[in-house]
């Protein structure tokens, strides 16, 4: 499955795209200027997600890619 796919699919499910997420991390304190803070584990995101989002930890791990920057929207 593509990056894009898995946005897309997180979109379909949660109703909220990249951005939202973006602002949702940053509101939780898991960013500061739209970089994730020093320290912040991968758990810590994913387990975030999956409770309030119910997403499974494919699609977890792609939003924390993309809060990371390890990623970008328009990634394949």
């Amino acid at each position: 499955m593509s990056f894009q796919a898995y946005l897309n699919n997180i979109k379909e499910k949660t109703g909220k795209g990249p951005e939202d997420f973006k602002k949702l991390a940053e509101k939780k304190g898991f960013t500061r200027n739209g970089e994730l803070k020093p320290g912040l584990k991968a758990t810590e995101i994913v387990s975030w997600l999956k409770e309030d989002f119910e997403l499974g930890h494919g699609h977890s791990m792609a939003i924390y890619a993309l809060l990371k920057g390890m990623k970008k929207e328009s990634s394949k």
